[in-house]
This record gives structure tokens, C-alpha cells and sequence, in this order.
């Protein structure tokens, strides 16, 4: 359409020119065809404004393919390089340098968090690979990335095993090995899995992972401790290089308050590193039971299959009751969880915000979503038809451990049954699994003042028949309910006054925080009356310290701490009483750089088999450009873009009108020919 409006405004000129031209050869104007032109310019240009008030330009941008060095910044390193981590730099730099040629190089330093400077310093205190590899998905994957280089010792201590991870990258990742690969007696404790919270007289588990390298012929007890005192052992045998066992301990919780237990494995003869042969465990042991509320909508099974992996769980007592059986309040529960509701009518909602329980909603077809979105802010969804969705297991989940078989189990778990759309996480939260092509939520938790929990779809007994079927037992899924439960009532607690830890195992190079709240008559959080808080360590040295007022709680950082155990005594007076919490928490002055030592070649190896890299020891990293030179994938992307620019948006296209009209003016005036 543009075209004929071209052609439009270039016959009106050239007929306007024309007319002109044989006006001015009549009065015998020296140049006729000058002032013919300037008028025709001036009558295109204004017909042009007028038909086309927007021009539209094509534009053709060539995109180099992004390299990305994901260089692995942390201490372990340095220890793997030693002597050669001058000329690993100068060989490093000299790959960039090449590479900088043809493609657009970005650099990223990685440990514990993403750093894009200093990246050659080696100094953070943990490795997460599989976070540094979700950063690049989420920055590049609408780019042209070519590649990614992964120079690393392959020893992560925090996040997922990325050879598991679930990604959309599209890129080959070219791995370089840094370190030695030679295996060294190593015997640890490499993880523990325990409740936060156990009822009084009560007996609960402690479980610990024991991982042994060149260890055969080991013979020896592990043991669980408490204060010095030996609660109980666990007798080990190795007869193989390699070794992997889970040992098992059960406690009886004698005293309520905060235990603090060590795991330990005698070192074997010969052993370096015996820095990962202990772990601490912190369990709260509660006097009262808490009470459980499961509402919902209409009998289902997935109310039954949460009862049943809650029966193992002492310090709580369940009741299930239907909507139509609803108790008048809920005030006699700690927490609640809701099948299929809230309804639309029923009252429900105003009884939970009258209460403010902990609630974990679990979305059903009988759900009203805008009910549920006044009722909490965890999460925001449209309504929607019923629809199936596969889970997967996010990697960035931190807010307590699961068994490592997690991600096995979630591949072979059936879709869930969503009633809901365009499902959004609110503030503070923490997702646990997500929908696996979309990546939006489906079941995640929101740290507050009123803890929430969000199953965004019906289906978990058929999680639990599943995972049944394919590994004959059902205690992964188990255990994400009972944690999930847990979570809730972790701060589920009618003390008028308390002090918590985000955690209670801490490294000497991170800061330690502590957060206080304190009740009022009405149960509401106030923070009116000043907090003092009191740590003492174990050769009896005191510090005093301040709460801060944050919001209507406390929050206090005490900064970086020496290796060692301490004790902490927080007091307050308020409406003319005392109040106090004490607590205890555990300094460990062995980086986690330090837990594994030793280059991890063969997961390097088949990292960059499964995204269609290829693998290089770090003496031989200059050869990586090759690699990618000789890949045909790798190629600039020609990126054509369409843009529509308003003429009146261009200032000199007025000008130019004004100039060729003042230009005509000018003339007649000098050859007086108005």
C-alpha cells in the first residue's frame, strides 16, 4: 500500500513541476527548471507527509556467537592449579584472545554466586555449578550462544549434580579439567538427613551418607554424640575401592530444646583430608503436639495419602474433616491444610484470615481461584480449564534436603491435574518442583511472618503409587509432604517470645544472622521492647549485642565467626515481664571447598557428551579453539529487523520542506517573478 502511496505523491510533484515549469518559461524566467524543481520537492515532500506519515526500514544485524567461559572461581582451585596457575591464566587468555576474533567472549567467575570481574582470583567458599549453568539459560537462552567453556576441578557442594540438571541449553559446553584426577584415601560423612523439629519422648531418625575412596579393608564405628556423650554407633566394613553406605540412628528425644549431635567416622590410615569425616545435626525437641487440620472440599484420595506420610510423625496429631463438617474456627490448630479449597462461598476465607495459620493450599478442581488470591500472596494464577502437567525438580530448591534419588523419582512421576493458568510466585518463595516445559510453579513454599505452602494441582497419590511402582517404597514423595509440613510449623509456635537461625551449621567465612520476633496478648507480632542477646563459646568468653527493629520483628547480624561451638541467650521485657530464648549453633572452620578434594574427570567427561562438547585436560585448553572453529552450529546469526519511524519525528524533514519553499521564494524575489 505504501508503494502507491509513493507513486501518488511522485506524479502530483511531477505534474505540479510540470505546470510550473510552463508557467515560468512564459514570463521569461531565467531558469524555469530550477523553480519548477523546488516546487515539485516541496509538493513530494507534503503529499508524502500527508499519505505516508511512517517510513519503514529494514535493517540486517549480524550477531557473533556468544562464548561463554564459566570459569570456576573458588578455593579448590587454586589448590588443583598450585604452581601453574600463572601459565593456566596466560593460556587461558590467550583462548580469549583467539576467540575474541570471531565470536563475542563473556566471562563469568563462579563458586557460590556469578562474578564478572577478578574471575583468575580463586577465593569463593563453594562451587554450584548447576546455578552457574541456570544463570546462562536464563541470560542467553533468546541468543545467539555458540558455546559455553566450563573450566572446573568438576567438585560442586552446593546445588544439583548438572549432569541431572533438567536445561534447554542448545549449545555444545567444552569442558576443561583442572586438578589431578588421581583418587586419595578418603573416608566422609558427605550428608545428613534429619527432622528439625521431634515431640517430647518421642524417638525419630538420623541418617548420614558414609562415602569411602580407596578405603577397602576399613573396619570401624560410626557414632552419633551429643555434649561428649556417645548416643550410639554404627558398625562399617569396606571391602571395595569404593564405598557408599547410608547409616541409620535412632534417638529418643529425652529433653525438649535444641540438641546439638555429631556424626563422626574415624579416619582410615594414611588419609589427608579428615576434615569430612564429621557432620552436626541440630533437632528441636518440642513439648506439645501440634495439631493438623486437613479440610477439604469432598473426600479424596489425595487427603488419605497425606495422612499416611504424616502417621510416622510423632509431634503431630491430624484431623480430616469435608467442608460440610468444618470446625467453627481454627483456633485449636497450628496448621491447616486445604484440599480444593477455598470455594467460592463457604466462609473459609474469612475464617484463615482471622486465624493466621499456616496453610498449605492444594489447588483441586473445586478450587475458586480468585477466592485463593485474596487469600494468600505466595502465588498468583488465572482460572483456567482443568489441564495436566509434568513435574520437574527444581535445582535452585534450598529450603531443607531431599534425597538425592529425587531427580530419578521426578522424571518417572505422572503430570499433575491443574486447575489454573499463568501461575506466578510471590515474594519470599522457595519452588520445589516445577511444570516441566513451561517452568511455572507447582509446588513451593513462602517464608513470613505466616508461613504458606502451594500445591498447585491435585495428584499426589498418584506420586506415591508411582514412585511405589518404579523403586518399591514411596519415601521421597513422603518426605517432601512431612518437610513441607514441617516447614509450616517450624514457626507454628504459641511462645509469646523466640529466636531463630536460618541455620544452625555455619561456615567461618559467611556472616551469621538471627532473627527475633515477640507476641502480643492477640498472638500479633510487635516490636516495641528492646532484644538483648548474649553469645557465649566454649572456653566461656561473652559478647553483648543488640536486636535491630526490622519491620514489626528483629534481625541482628553478628558478622563472620571463628570455628567453634557457641551458645546464645536472647532476653526482653515487655508489659512488665521477662521473656528468654537460648539456642546454640556451630561454627565449622573447614571451607566446603575442603569436604572433596581431587579432580572429578569422568563427570567432565560426560558433561560435555550430553551437550555435544567435547572434553580437554586444562594444559591443553588452547585447543578448545579449534574444536569450536571446526563446529558448523557455531555461526553468526543475521537478525532482520523491521522498524517504523514517524516523519514526524524527523525535525529536518520540515526543514527541508521549509528550505526548498524558502529556496522558490528566494529566486522569484530576485528575478522578480512573484
Amino acid at each position: 500500500m505504501q508503494f502507491l502511496f509513493w507513486i501518488i505523491a511522485i506524479v502530483l510533484a511531477a505534474g505540479t513541476g510540470y505546470w510550473v515549469y510552463r508557467a515560468d518559461k512564459r514570463r521569461d524566467i531565467p531558469l524555469p527548471w530550477m523553480t519548477a524543481t523546488l516546487r515539485a520537492l516541496v509538493i513530494f515532500f507534503t503529499v508524502l507527509l500527508l499519505l505516508v506519515p511512517a517510513v519503514v526500514i529494514n535493517r540486517n544485524e549480524t550477531e557473533k556467537p556468544i562464548i561463554l567461559l564459566l570459569q570456576d572461581n573458588s578455593r579448590s582451585i587454586a589448590d588443583a592449579l598450585n604452581k601453574d596457575s600463572a601459565s593456566y591464566r596466560k593460556n587461558t587468555e590467550q583462548l580469549i584472545s583467539k576467540l575474541s576474533g570471531n565470536y563475542k567472549v563473556v566471562q563469568w567467575g563462579f563458586g557460590n554466586k556469578i562474578q564478572t570481574d577478578s574471575i583468575f582470583q580463586y577465593k569463593q567458599v563453594a562451587t554450584d555449578i548447576s546455578a552457574a549453568f541456570t544463570r546462562a539459560q536464563d541470560f542467553y537462552s533468546t541468543q545467539n550462544l555458540g558455546a559455553i567453556i566450563l573450566a572446573t576441578d568438576g567438585r560442586f557442594n552446593q546445588g544439583v549434580n548438572p549432569l541431572y540438571q533438567q536445561l534447554s541449553l542448545h549449545c555444545p559446553v567444552y569442558s576443561v579439567a583442572i586438578g589431578d584426577s588421581t583418587a586419595q584415601k578418603d573416608l566422609r560423612v558427605s550428608q545428613v538427613y534429619a527432622n528439625k523439629i521431634a515431640s517430647l519422648n518421642s524417638q525419630f531418625e538420623i541418617r548420614a551418607d558414609i562415602i569411602g575412596s580407596f578405603c577397602n579393608g576399613y573396619g570401624n564405628t560410626v557414632q552419633l554424640q551429643e555434649a561428649g556423650k556417645t548416643l550410639a554407633s554404627f558398625p562399617i566394613s569396606i571391602n571395595s575401592n569404593k564405598y557408599d553406605k547410608s547409616v541409620s540412628f535412632t534417638v529418643k528425644a529425652e529433653k525438649t530444646g535444641l540438641h546439638h549431635y555429631v556424626i563422626t567416622a574415624p579416619a582410615i590410615d594414611g588419609e589427608k583430608n579428615i576434615a569430612n569425616n564429621r557432620r552436626d545435626v541440630f533437632v528441636d525437641v518440642t513439648e506439645e503436639k501440634k495439631n493438623i487440620l486437613i479440610l477439604s472440599a469432598s473426600p479424596h484420595p489425595d487427603v488419605n495419602a497425606i495422612r499416611e506420610a504424616l502417621a510416622g510423625l510423632d509431634m503431630y496429631k491430624v484431623t480430616v474433616r469435608t467442608l460440610d463438617n468444618a470446625p467453627s474456627n481454627f483456633s485449636d490448630y497450628q496448621i491447616i491444610i486445604l484440599h480444593g479449597l477455598p470455594l467460592a462461598y463457604g466462609g473459609i476465607t474469612a475464617q484463615l484470615k482471622a486465624a493466621k495459620k499456616p496453610t498449605w493450599y492444594i489447588i483441586g478442581s473445586q478450587s475458586n481461584i480468585n477466592a485463593l488470591n485474596n487469600t494468600q500472596k505466595a502465588v498468583s494464577m488465572n482460572d483456567g480449564p482443568l489441564h495436566d502437567m509434568l513435574p520437574a525438580y527444581s535445582a535452585s530448591f534450598n529450603a531443607f534436603t531431599l534425597s538425592p534419588n529425587i531427580l530419578s523419582i521426578a522424571d518417572k512421576l505422572p503430570p499433575l491435574s491443574v486447575h489454573g493458568e499463568n501461575i506466578a510466585p510471590g515474594p519470599n518463595t522457595n519452588v520445589l518442583f516445577t511444570q516441566k516445559t513451561t517452568g511455572q510453579p507447582l509446588w513451593l513454599l513462602q517464608q513470613s511472618n505466616i508461613p504458606v505452602a502451594i500445591l498447585a494441582g491435585e495428584g499426589l497419590w498418584r506420586w506415591r503409587l508411582y514412585e511405589y511402582k518404579n523403586f518399591n517404597q514411596h519415601n521421597v514423595i513422603d518426605e517432601c509432604i512431612k518437610q513441607t509440613i514441617i516447614f509450616l510449623g517450624a514457626n507454628s509456635t504459641e511462645k509469646p517470645f523466640r529466636v531463630e537461625m536460618p541455620k544452625y551449621v555455619w561456615s567461618d567465612q559467611e556472616a551469621i544472622s538471627l532473627n527475633a520476633y515477640l507476641l502480643n496478648a492477640n498472638n500479633e507480632q510487635v516490636n516495641t521492647a528492646e532484644v538483648q542477646l548474649t553469645i557465649e563459646d566454649s572456653a566461656h568468653h561473652k559478647q553483648e549485642f543488640s536486636f535491630e527493629h526490622f519491620g514489626n520483628s528483629y534481625r541482628l547480624n553478628i558478622g563472620v565467626w571463628a570455628g567453634g561451638t557457641y551458645t546464645y541467650a536472647a532476653k526482653t521485657n515487655y508489659n512488665g515481664k521477662t521473656y528468654t530464648a537460648n539456642g546454640s549453633f556451630v561454627v565449622e572452620s573447614v571451607p566446603l571447598e575442603q569436604m572433596e578434594t581431587g579432580a572429578d574427570y569422568p563427570m567432565l567427561f560426560s558433561l560435555a557428551k550430553k551437550y555435544n562438547g567435547a572434553f580437554f585436560p586444562a594444559s591443553n585448553i588452547i585447543s578448545v579453539y579449534d574444536s569450536i572453529a571446526r563446529n558448523d552450529n557455531i555461526k553468526p546469526v543475521i537478525r532482520s529487523n523491521t522498524d517504523s519511524v514517524p516523519l514526524v519525528d524527523w525535525k529536518w524533514y520540515f526543514f527541508l520542506i521549509l528550505l526548498f519553499a524558502v529556496g522558490e521564494w528566494l529566486l522569484r524575489k530576485y528575478w522578480l517573478a512573484q
